[in-house]
């Protein structure tokens, strides 16, 4: 088997990126979305991604800085035919198909991509409900940040062609993937995802077991946690903590510049992850839940995507 038709489940910030980076390299990519207001959301993700793409491509050609993610060989970027890989992106942008139906997304799929906010419920519901429309060759991925495929495995209907797939933020320059899959997944299925991820431009991250946060989020996830309980206690705001963290460790970013990234809804989604932010209101996951909602969401700051989070942006 060999992948070609790929189905992204969703297209919020990590979604939108997955489907315009594999229409970029040549597959042929849909967008399943839930409803006529979600395509309306999806698009101007797509049409800040197709600026991106052109303007990087553009500072490469006249000897700009290279983003690994768009280049046949990163090792040799001058080798590349620039105008060809605009070209690609223009295919990629008008390429791309949204639709808010399901069977139809998904009824050639080689791949699909789950890419939808970080709830488990949701997640395995959404499983169940496409489980009987999928071909029998059709591979599933989760890009959940911070679930276990394990627990997901069965509401698809096909474990052994289950397994994560998990991207960083802005995938066409921190383009790694890591694979994870549980212990019924079929390493066949496991290769072929491994070698998708390294035809998209990828470096692709394979992980021996099951670790929820995967490589760079067990990593990560600490830091953001940590800042933010010094947010929500009152300890320093989040300049602060930011500039504290910079220059400290040279980091060229703090962790609530990373959280703006990410985006506020990610960041209170793996907060209500938590089992005391339901069950103790005083507990830190609960204030700050609290804080991310009221402060936040419910203003329509969701980070770099809108405009302002924890930051403003031009």
């Amino acid at each position: 088997m060999v992948i070609k038709n790929v189905t992204v489940i969703g297209g919020g910030v990590l979604g939108s990126q997955i489907a315009y980076q594999s229409a970029y390299k040549g597959f042929t990519v849909t967008i399943y979305l839930r409803s006529d207001a979600s395509i309306q959301r999806t698009q101007p993700k797509l049409d800040r991604l197709h600026r991106i793409y052109l303007e990087e491509l553009n500072k490469a050609k006249n000897g700009g800085p290279v983003c690994d993610g768009l280049v046949p060989d990163p090792q040799n970027p001058a080798s590349a035919d620039y105008d060809a890989l605009l070209a690609q992106a223009e295919a990629a942008y008008t390429g791309l198909r949204l639709t808010t139906d399901l069977a139809e997304a998904v009824q050639d799929a080689d791949l699909v991509v789950e890419a939808m906010a970080e709830n488990l419920q949701q997640k395995l519901d959404f499983f169940a409900q496409m489980a009987p429309l999928l071909p029998e060759k059709t591979i599933v991925a989760t890009n959940s940040s911070t679930l276990l495929p394990s627990a997901m495995a069965d509401s698809t209907g096909r474990p052994e062609k289950f397994l994560a797939l998990h991207f960083a933020n802005n995938i066409w320059k921190q383009n790694i993937a890591e694979i994870m899959g549980h212990d019924r997944t079929d390493p066949a299925a496991y290769d072929l995802v491994a070698q998708f991820a390294e035809d998209i431009g990828m470096v692709p991250m394979k992980l021996r077991k099951e670790k929820a946060g995967y490589i760079i989020n067990s990593l990560l996830v600490p830091l953001l946690s940590a800042a933010q309980g010094l947010l929500v206690d009152g300890i320093a705001d989040p300049a602060t903590i930011d500039k504290t963290w910079m220059m400290a460790t040279c980091a060229p970013l703090g962790p609530f510049r990373l959280l703006d990234i990410v985006g506020l809804t990610t960041a209170y989604n793996v907060v209500m992850n938590h089992e005391d932010t339901h069950t103790d209101p005083t507990c830190m996951h609960a204030r700050l839940a609290k804080l991310l909602k009221e402060e936040y969401i419910d203003k329509g700051k969701l980070g770099v995507i809108t405009g302002e989070g924890f930051y403003k942006y031009q």
